[in-house]
């Protein structure tokens, strides 16, 4: 009989739980290729030219921006579960009224609010997954949220197939009601607990987790003062902390892997993946085509799942960042010479994507995520991480905005050629500034960009003092 340990069971369903909010994130990111053909046969009157359907596209990456940078102070106050599970209820009502909107402003609203709601999330997330799960298994689990989100794009292209944009809408509200309620027996984050010097011996009991994960870092004195037990650590917008390297080192590894990502082209793909199939003249039906993309990119995201705690993150990355620069540089060439469609060359922008889609999700689709929850030192880890997501966000909106105008100004062949030269230089970065993180704990990780190498500075006295309580 199949024994599988307790404390990974409890692991795993609190990171399905938060996974949830990734799997949302992908229905807002899907929605708009499903919804704009829709729109257009059914409701033409409410997009009427092309600027209003890069709008629709675009607008939820600025309002992911705007929230990003409020879920950092949200999530430090009121904890990493607790921001997730406030933003449901907004989530669901931007939903109903996109579902209900009468005209384009209302449409544009709905979408903006959704956005809003993606940036609320998409740090507290990851963070809340790898701060409750051990380190030899928190690679697995937390590339989960990044599959669950290939999950809803996927649902959002195949149910859009056949369901009026209006329903769809409806059906993603569904999930936000979903995420709310699965959230409430779960426990708050012990590093949070830790963090606001608060109680966490149940919340690491609950979650069975080893004294490795629980460790400690104590402050050097050099960065800040050891902080009294009722004093907060020094702020990070201090010249001190900003730029010491448990700070300035992590931040520019995730701040450029983060912006890499949206620059390989990947939303471009996402947002327009029917459009862009119909103006290279692919051989397959559009949105054939946009599904078979869509559950390349789901199966491709299981698949790093299972390699990141065995690979480790560097491999998984260059291997990503080869796959993509080699399938841009094809998407480009469809585009340049026009195969005819009677030619097998009329399928090289789907074997394009589709190997693309398989390059991005074994590496930067989910990778960049996931060492969001990993690299950031502790007492500044909300903040930081919801500033790195909001680059994200920020580049996210660039490339979806941008890409109808770099069509006109590059032509679409050189659209795809620029993204292939951004895999190339991500290839590169990670090559020789990523570090492996497989297998680590937390503060291991960030003694590492502390400069120290020595096992001192980990508060083993904490870790027996935890377990004693947990035991």
């Amino acid at each position: 009989m199949l024994n599988i340990p307790s404390a990974f069971l409890k692991q795993l369903w609190l990171t399905f739980g938060a996974s949830l909010s990734f799997l949302i994130i992908g229905l807002v990111r899907g929605y708009s290729a499903s919804a704009l053909p829709s729109i257009e046969a059914t409701d033409a009157n409410l997009v009427q030219h092309s600027e209003q359907k890069s709008w629709i596209g675009a607008i939820p990456p600025l309002g992911a921006f705007v929230g990003s940078m409020l879920s950092g102070p949200l999530m430090q106050r009121a904890g990493r579960k607790r921001t997730l599970q406030l933003t449901a209820p907004l989530w669901t009502a931007s939903w109903l009224l996109l579902g209900f909107a009468p005209n384009f402003a209302v449409v544009l609203l709905g979408r903006a609010m959704s956005g809003l709601c993606v940036g609320f999330v998409l740090a507290p997330a990851q963070v809340y997954v790898s701060e409750c799960c051990d380190p030899h298994i928190r690679g697995r689990l937390g590339s989960l949220p990044t599959l669950s989100m290939s999950f809803g794009i996927l649902i959002s292209y195949v149910a859009g197939n056949w369901l009026h944009w209006r329903h769809l809408a409806f059906l993603s509200a569904s999930f936000c009601v979903a995420l709310f309620l699965v959230l409430m027996p779960l426990p708050e984050s012990p590093v949070w607990l830790q963090g606001r010097g608060l109680d966490a011996s149940e919340s690491i009991a609950w979650l069975k987790l080893s004294s490795h994960a629980v460790a400690t870092v104590k402050e050097e004195t050099n960065i800040t003062d050891k902080p009294l037990p009722n004093q907060e650590p020094k702020s990070l917008f201090t010249r001190e902390v900003f730029f010491s390297s448990m700070v300035m080192k992590p931040l520019i590894v995730g701040f450029a892997l983060l912006i890499f990502q949206q620059f390989s082209g990947i939303d471009a793909v996402i947002f327009f993946t029917v459009e862009i199939f119909q103006n290279a003249g692919s051989t397959l039906d559009a949105m054939t085509a946009t599904m078979i993309v869509g559950a390349v990119q789901l199966l491709s995201n299981g698949i790093s799942t299972m390699l990141v705690d065995r690979a480790g993150r560097r491999p998984l990355l260059l291997l990503s960042a080869v796959t993509m620069c080699a399938s841009m540089a094809s998407m480009g060439a469809a585009f340049y010479f026009e195969f005819e469609r009677e030619s097998w060359l009329g399928y090289l922008p789907i074997i394009s994507l589709v190997v693309f889609m398989l390059g991005f999700s074994l590496g930067f689709g989910g990778l960049p995520f996931l060492l969001l929850g990993e690299l950031f030192p502790a007492h500044y880890r909300s903040q930081l991480s919801a500033m790195a997501s909001a680059v994200n966000l920020l580049s996210m909106f660039t490339v979806i905005k941008s890409y109808h105008t770099l069509e006109t100004v590059l032509t679409s062949a050189g659209t795809f050629w620029m993204y292939a030269c951004f895999c190339a230089v991500a290839f590169f970065f990670v090559l020789l500034v990523v570090p492996e993180t497989k297998g680590k704990s937390l503060a291991e990780i960030e003694q590492h960009f502390r400069g120290n190498k020595t096992k001192e500075n980990i508060d083993l006295k904490s870790i027996q003092t935890i377990s004693k309580h947990v035991e």
